[in-house]
């Protein structure tokens, strides 16, 4: 019989607490930690429940709701799917991809919180900017971002996920112009003008003194080191990557699903716990393969915790005709300029069946057993009592 596969609760409770010893970390990151180990089990409490129907008796202990845990994401991913399902607009959607070269990366692994704001700042005002130009297509659009610091290998990557309507509001907002079949705005373009603003911004911290460096990054203190480390990345390409269009309104909530609320690894790719070495699942897109990656605990919850975002950051954006302070209002006039029924927002009966099948499975007062019978709560279980978390020497 194959062992079972390990979990990443698993990895931080058999090798968490010498970790812990051995670095100083954030007080967000001992609390990550213990959030994940604690997810679901009667540290956290729960309820004893009875099912109506085949009187079966189920116990289910509360979550962490971290959103770095991998246990947590499908309920925050459903609601929030349900949510946007209600924007979607009835044309073609498009996947953009803005990623940081590795230099700058590295100058982000000390300062987050700038860096990370100063990504998706550059990257709406070149979406939104383009977008505007007459040249291509002189449109006020709409899209959300969603920001992704890993790799397949779990190495520090920080880009952004966006999602745009192929097409947006004219200048006076009187009509809606549709985007160019395949095509939404020119890569090369998007590339030059998110470079020249993402640049110009981060020299303006630099010169206020908000970026902080260490190690092997100390010696970019001098002014003049400074301006070479950079001038290399003025003339170079930077990555954006522009998918084709989506087919339509459910493949884009389809594929939302797989990006919106992932975490840097999901228990699903783990493969072996043992002899104090973490194997697990990952894509090298060089050749396409999957391959199984081996690495020793302590390295593993390195890269695990590198992923993890500052307290209170939001990791997703609204722009545009989506920005939340008038985005009911310019939906709205969107579908009225669109001119599109109500019967072609909809699902087809096809897509409604499986929806309704899927919400079932995930539905918390069903029955696990019998799938027919409805849980009713019995008992409630307070938390067990642990020791209290005792962080020295956090930074």
């Amino acid at each position: 019989m194959p062992a079972p596969t390990p979990e990443l609760a698993d990895i931080f409770r058999i090798h968490g607490p010498a970790y812990r010893k051995a670095h100083a970390l954030p007080l967000h990151q001992h609390r990550l930690m213990q959030a994940i180990v604690d997810c679901r089990t009667p540290a956290l409490g729960g309820t004893v429940e009875w099912c109506d129907h085949c009187q079966f008796t189920h116990t289910r202990y509360r979550s962490c709701r971290n959103r770095h845990c991998p246990k947590c994401q499908g309920d925050a991913r459903h609601k929030w799917l349900e949510q946007r399902r209600q924007e979607l607009l009835p044309v073609p959607y498009f996947h953009v991809v803005f990623t940081l070269p590795e230099e700058i990366a590295a100058i982000a692994f000390y300062n987050k919180d700038l860096v990370y704001d100063l990504l998706f700042a550059a990257t709406a005002e070149t979406l939104l900017t383009i977008a505007r130009d007459p040249q291509h297509q002189g449109v006020e659009i709409g899209f959300f971002a969603v920001l992704h610091t890993w790799g397949q290998n779990l190495h520090f990557h920080p880009h952004l996920h966006c999602v745009v309507p192929g097409g947006g509001l004219s200048p006076d907002h009187d009509r809606w112009i549709h985007g160019r079949g395949n095509y939404l705005l020119p890569v090369e373009v998007l590339s030059r003008f998110f470079r020249k603003l993402f640049l110009r911004a981060f020299q303006r911290a630099y010169s206020a003194g908000k970026l902080q460096f260490f190690g092997d990054l100390e010696y970019l203190r001098d002014p003049a080191a400074w301006a070479a480390y950079l001038a290399p990345l003025h003339r170079s390409d930077w990555v954006i990557y522009a998918k084709a269009p989506f087919g339509g309104p459910q493949q884009v909530l389809e594929y939302l699903g797989r990006y919106t609320h992932r975490v840097a690894i999901s228990n699903q790719r783990l493969r072996a716990l043992e002899d104090g070495q973490v194997s697990f699942e990952w894509k090298d897109y060089r050749d396409g393969q999957s391959k199984v990656m081996t690495l020793a605990a302590e390295e593993f919850i390195r890269r695990f915790l590198q992923h993890a975002l500052p307290p209170g950051f939001q990791r997703i954006r609204y722009y545009g005709f989506l920005a939340n302070c008038h985005r009911a209002e310019k939906l709205a006039l969107c579908r009225r300029l669109l001119a599109t029924p109500c019967s072609d927002l909809l699902p087809g009966a096809a897509e409604c069946r499986a929806f309704a099948v899927a919400w079932r499975r995930t539905d918390p007062k069903l029955c696990p057993r019998c799938g027919i019978g409805i849980l009713v709560v019995m008992d409630f279980l307070p938390p067990c009592r642990r020791a209290a978390l005792v962080v020295a020497n956090t930074s």
